[in-house]
């Protein structure tokens, strides 16, 4: 049995598209979205997702706003920026590219974002709302792993799900993410001491580490569901995920592939949260 691929560049051409046309519908009421884009220093890597961000924004035709600034920029300073565009109405979500250079905190930038505008789902405002099922935006790679399950029709009440990994942008929110759907969860991390008797009972198993192989075909239930977060590159430098994809899907019933799968979602979902922010701003200009 070949798994079935869950093509994560197809699924968000679809996502965008409707994007689009929401966005279309808001300017038509003269509101315009926009998402300010925060890139301080020159990490290579950052400045290739800030270009992909500003792009999906414009190619969706809402407004964005990339601000450059040196690596010498002060917490101070860059703490005064957010505070700005948390009181610019015409900005209705602010992403502030990590990492940070080394004399900036990162969790007092991402505190002084306003929850109201936080399309990353980052802030303590945000984890504590999908904590508790409140309103409030998702963290956008593990919002894009619940699209795809969603895509192929995968009802997740009664299935055992293991997430492997604990971070704060994937494994925790994923997590709770599953649990809202009625998935049982287990978390799985480097103090595991058993992974594969994890996941051979898992009927969903989202690997995130950013480990090559972490999850190879003898660890995989036949006909599970594999999403892979990780971004890793192999021996001959090329892109590939956290799963041995070449023998996981010969027993997996779906698989995610790298690149291609979680990686477009991601940015997707960040122009649905901003999309969101500026229809609950509308409401309530509308209200008031």
């Amino acid at each position: 049995m070949t798994a079935q691929l869950i093509d994560g560049n197809a699924l968000s051409k679809q996502l965008r598209a409707q994007v689009a046309t929401d966005t279309a519908q808001l300017k038509a009421q003269g509101l315009t979205p926009g998402l300010a884009v925060v890139l301080v220093g020159d990490n290579q890597a950052s400045q290739v997702y800030v270009r992909n961000k500003v792009k999906a924004c414009e190619d969706a035709g809402l407004h964005s706003v990339l601000e450059k600034y040196d690596a010498t920029m002060t917490e101070a300073q860059l703490l005064a920026r957010v505070a700005a565009l948390n009181n610019d109405d015409s900005i209705h979500g602010i992403l502030v590219q990590l990492p940070l250079p080394a004399h900036i905190d990162a969790h007092k930038v991402i505190e002084a974002i306003s929850p109201a505008k936080d399309v990353d789902g980052f802030h303590i405002a945000s984890a504590g709302a999908l904590m508790t099922g409140m309103p409030g935006f998702w963290p956008c790679t593990p919002y894009g792993c619940m699209k795809m399950l969603e895509s192929i029709g995968y009802n997740l009440k009664g299935k055992h799900a293991v997430v492997i990994g604990r971070s704060n942008i994937v494994g925790k929110p994923m997590a709770l993410m599953l649990l809202q759907q009625n998935a049982t969860v287990t978390i799985c991390h480097s103090a595991t001491p058993d992974l594969k008797a994890m996941t051979l009972q898992a009927d969903v198993i989202v690997a995130a580490v950013g480990k090559r192989n972490v999850l190879t075909a003898d660890m995989v239930k036949p006909g599970a569901v594999v999403l892979d977060v990780g971004m890793n590159r192999n021996d001959e430098g090329k892109l590939c995920g956290d799963v041995d994809f070449e023998g996981v899907k010969e027993v997996a019933g779906h698989i995610t592939p790298v690149p291609g799968g979680v990686g477009p979602m991601t940015i997707t979902m960040l122009l649905v949260n901003t999309l969101e922010s500026a229809q609950r701003a509308l409401s309530e200009s509308q209200r008031a």
